[in-house]
Order: structure tokens, then C-alpha cells, then sequence
């Protein structure tokens, strides 16, 4: 399959239209100069418009469209509590854990846990997250994305991989997150209009004279085990969605930890005018998610009947793709780059903030520079003096610095850590599986336990991979969400253990929680119901 001309036009128009959008909105007033709050948090000024789609930008890329389609064609809909169960997990941090985060001025997770706990933790976590985030979550962002132009436009993978790290990194490096989360709402737009496009085409080429409405039916008659929500443990499948914890056990240690601890989720509703954006911003991302199945999910499924017998089932997505006629495929294919974009240049800011903010700007103090510990940003806002003005000006750079490495290393070893992975998404899951636990442990602990110490958080956080290395090891057939759910409760039993066997040190605790309110606005709260009675009728239809 290749792009006709007109298809090649639309995909340019999207990639010269998108990158001057993201230089105009980085543009500066006459006379100021670009500091670390204005770089990394978008000078804390985000509406929640801009919150919502950010938030669902950076989460959807090819890692949910290509790996989750992929899903879809070999699991089915089960796949899609990842994205529904994710919407009631935003109003958990929306209502509970931003109200601290933002009370505090928190900027990066690192910095919370080193005025929470101590300054070794806020050390091992930045190194810990830069790692994981570029070997791991950047790498098969540009990757499966990479799979999806191949198959599409017959580009070379290779080829593929370098341009779409080259333009994410130039599409941010000016403005930082300010250019990503103000162009984030044209990008979630073109997103879903593409997405539903798909799905339509494809449900009425099945559907026939029927349409799409028919289409869907077809599914339901012809693959009804595609449609079963909680998979029973005779399903070939249960080791990867084992049945009801899916709702009640490790998919919750997944989830709190990307939506409520993830460096470079959070830190959009971080750079929220104030809390009220911040908590309709992930409303509205909270709904954003409760459609992404009918996105994501629906063309893997129609995948089975209109193309069995795949290599690989990474490659349903794509295949979709080559239902649609020409101009619509070319708005489709810019749809799909828009997300691997938009999530790549993310990844890549967040990567910048913490490694300028919580490794180089904590080890290199310029003498004489009245930078409070722990407060750089606001810092920035308040101090205008020459050295400060200068440090600034260091920070940001050493920050594009650390963005361009960042995707050099991920587009070199991007095919050697995936190139034979057959279901990306998955792999992912799992990876990460093996920290998620420890992390909500240190986290619940740092917002809600006062008496716990840093001795009992490193404890939760190693724990939590040894544990997990153990698990896989002596039992390979428990499902790794069991393994999960199971690991956080032995974490959180040892982290408690050590706190209370450990000095506690109130002056290491500088978080401010006597004060925070965690009241919500009646329009906040009427939204939030509509999120649970929609999931409720979703589960009890497809259960």
C-alpha cells in the first residue's frame, strides 16, 4: 500500500501546518526571555482544554493505535479496560492526589519525593524514570509508529524511525511544553475524527449494505469471544487480562501509577492555571478515554474477518488503513503521525525537565545563585537578576541538550529492543510491571502516611523488582496483573514495616497537606458520574 498524491499533499499540509502552529504558540513577548517555568511547565498557565488533550495526546500513540489494535485482533474488546478503567482512574487523581501536587508546586515527581522523603530517593527515581522513559517508552513510541508509516506509505522502517524522532524533537525544542500542550487540541481532533473514520469504513466494508450498524452486529454474531470483557481462565488469553482482577486487582497499580506518578502524564495538569483547570482538564480526558475503544480497539477486531491470517498482529491497524480511498487515507495517516508526534514530543520534554531539573540543576548550583532547594521554577518567576537570568538561559539550554541525546539513543536502539516483539503493547505492560508496584507504594504512602520514612520508601521501590524478577521466575504461569497486585501488597507490608523500624524526621517532610481541600465543584462531580454510570453500562453489556 502507498499514499496517492493527494493523500501525500494532506499529510504535508498536516506536518508544515502543525510545525508553524508549535513555533507561533512558543513565541515570547518583546523583551522576555525564555526561563525554565516558561520551558518546562508552559509557564503554569494551561487551560483545561489544553490539560484534556495533552493528556490524551501524549497517552495515545502508536504504543495504544498500532500495539492496542494489535490487541484487539488477538485478545478483543478485553483489551479496552486498559483505556475504561484509565477513565475512572483520572477522577481518583483528579479529586485526590492534584489537590496536594499543586498546593505544593510541584513540577517533576523526582522533586516531590525529595521534599517528601529526602534528597537519595529524589536521585534514584529521576535516574530510574530516564531510563525506563527513554529505553523503554520512547523507544517504542517511534518503533510501533515506525511500523505504521512502513506498512502505510512504504517508507523504509529505518528511514521511518529517524524522521519521526527528527520532527518530534524539532516540533518542541523551541517551545517546550508550551508548544506541545497548545497544539495538543489540533492534534486530539485529528486524532479522533481519523479514528472514527476508520472504524466506520471498516465496520460498513464488513457490514455491506447494512453499514456500519450491520458491520458491528457481524462482529458480535461472528466473533462473540472477541467481546468478552472479564476473560475466564480458560481463555488462551487469561494470563494476559486475568478475568476480574482486571477490575479489582493489578490493572489499578497500573494505572495510579501512569495517570497519578507518570512524569510526563502529570505534568500537564502540573501546568494548570490553578486546580479547577487542572480537574476539568482530566474530566474531559477522563471522556476522551471512554472513546477510545471504538478508536483503537473496534478496527483490530474487524482485522479478523477482513484480514485473517496476519504475520504479525501489530500489523491490523495498518492493514485497515488500506480500506480507505484516496484524501481520506491521507487524513487518516496524518491522524496516526499526529499521535505518535504529539506523544513522542511529550516523552521528549518530559525526559528534558527531568533530567535539567532533578539531576543537572541539583549537581551544578552556580555560586552565588539564590535558587531555593527544591523551587527552581518558581525560582525563575521571581528572581530576575543577571545571575539568575543567566542560569536560566543554562537550564533551558542544557534541556534541548538532553531532549536531542534523548532521541538519538532512542532511534539507535529502537529495532534491536522491539524489532521482534510480536505484541508490543503487551511487552510494555509487562515491562513496567515490574517497578509500577513500589512506585504506588512510595507515592500513597508520601500523600497519605505521615509516619512513612525514605528508609521504608527505597524499600517498597526495591521490593518491588526483586519481587517481581522472583515471581516471574519461580511462577511463570501467574498473569503478570496478579503478579502486580500481589507485589504491591508485599511492598506496602515491608515499606510499613521499615517506616516504623526507621527515625522518622519530620523536617525531611516538607510537603503541605493540613491545608489542601479536597472538595470538588458540583459540575466536577455531575461529570464524574456520568464517567461511572457510562462504565458501569459498558462492563454489564460486554461482562
Amino acid at each position: 500500500m502507498h499514499l496517492a498524491t493527494i493523500d501525500i499533499v494532506v499529510v504535508v499540509a498536516y506536518a508544515i501546518g502543525i510545525f508553524l502552529l508549535a513555533q507561533y504558540v512558543s513565541r515570547e513577548k518583546a523583551g522576555h526571555e525564555k526561563d525554565t517555568s516558561d520551558y518546562f511547565l508552559a509557564s503554569k498557565s494551561l487551560p483545561w482544554w489544553a490539560i484534556g488533550a495533552s493528556l490524551i495526546a501524549a497517552n495515545i500513540s502508536a504504543e495504544q493505535i498500532v500495539g492496542m489494535s494489535g490487541s484487539g485482533y488477538v485478545i478483543g474488546l478485553a483489551i479496552a479496560s486498559y483505556e475504561w478503567m484509565a477513565a475512572l482512574t483520572l477522577l481518583i487523581v483528579g479529586k485526590f492526589f492534584l489537590p496536594i501536587f499543586l498546593r505544593n508546586g510541584i513540577y517533576t515527581m523526582p522533586q516531590f519525593l525529595e521534599q517528601r522523603f529526602g534528597r537519595n530517593i529524589r536521585t534514584l527515581m529521576a535516574l530510574f524514570w530516564l531510563a525506563l522513559y527513554v529505553f523503554v517508552n520512547l523507544t517504542s513510541i517511534i518503533w510501533l509508529g515506525s511500523i505504521a508509516v512502513n506498512r502505510v506509505a512504504g517508507v523504509n522502517q529505518d528511514v521511518a524511525i529517524f524522521a519521526l524522532g527528527a520532527f518530534a524533537l524539532l516540533y518542541q525544542l523551541k517551545g517546550g511544553l508550551k508548544a506541545v500542550a497548545l497544539t495538543d487540541i489540533v492534534q486530539v481532533t485529528l486524532l479522533v475524527m481519523g479514528g472514527l473514520l476508520v472504524s466506520g469504513i471498516t465496520l460498513n466494508e464488513i457490514g455491506g449494505e447494512a453499514g456500519i450498524v450491520g458491520g458491528f452486529s457481524t462482529l458480535l454474531q461472528r466473533l462473540p469471544e472477541h467481546f468478552d470483557m472479564i476473560l475466564s481462565p480458560d481463555s488462551p488469553h487469561y494470563k494476559e487480562l486475568p478475568g476480574i482482577s482486571v477490575l479489582i486487582g493489578g490493572m489499578w497499580i497500573a494505572n495510579l501509577s501512569y495517570w497519578g506518578f507518570n512524569q510526563y502524564i502529570i505534568q500537564r495538569a502540573l501546568a494548570a492555571k490553578n486546580i479547577q483547570e487542572a480537574q476539568k482538564g482530566v474530566v474531559f480526558a477522563a471522556y476522551l478515554k471512554l472513546l477510545m475503544p471504538l478508536i483503537v480497539v473496534v478496527p483490530g477486531i474487524a482485522a479478523v474477518i477482513l484480514a485473517p491470517g496476519l504475520e504479525k498482529p501489530d500489523q491490523a491497524y495498518p492493514t485497515m488503513l488500506s480500506y480507505l480511498p484516496a484524501g481520506i487515507l491521507g487524513l487518516v495517516f496524518s491522524a496516526l503521525v499526529a499521535a505518535i508526534i504529539a506523544s513522542t514530543a511529550s516523552k521528549i520534554n518530559s525526559i528534558a525537565t527531568i533530567f535539567t531539573l532533578d539531576l543537572y540543576a541539583k549537581f551544578k548550583r552556580a555560586p552565588g545563585v539564590p535558587v531555593p532547594e527544591g523551587d527552581i521554577a518558581d525560582a525563575a518567576a521571581s528572581t530576575k537578576d543577571p545571575a539568575q537570568a543567566k542560569r536560566e538561559r543554562e537550564l533551558v539550554l542544557v534541556g534541548r541538550i538532553a531532549a536531542a541525546v534523548s532521541v538519538v539513543i532512542a532511534v539507535l536502539v529502537a529495532r534491536p529492543l522491539l524489532g521482534k516483539s510480536d505484541q508490543a503493547f503487551q511487552f510494555i505492560q509487562e515491562f513496567t510491571g515490574f517497578f509500577t508496584p513500589g512506585i504506588v507504594v512510595m507515592f500513597m504512602l508520601g500523600l497519605f502516611w505521615k509516619r512513612a520514612t525514605e528508609g521504608g520508601a527505597i524499600a517498597a521501590a526495591v521490593a518491588s523488582v526483586v519481587l517481581s524478577w522472583l515471581g516471574k521466575v519461580a511462577v511463570p504461569d501467574l498473569p503478570f496483573m496478579d503478579r502486580m497486585g500481589l507485589v504491591f501488597l508485599a511492598s506496602l507490608a515491608l515499606a510499613v514495616v521499615v517506616s516504623l523500624l526507621t527515625p522518622h524526621r519530620a523536617d525531611k517532610n516538607i510537603i503541605v497537606t493540613r491545608d489542601v481541600s479536597y472538595a470538588t465543584t458540583p459540575s466536577f462531580n455531575i461529570a464524574s458520574l456520568g464517567v461511572i454510570v457510562i462504565l458501569v453500562a459498558l462492563y454489564a453489556t460486554y461482562w
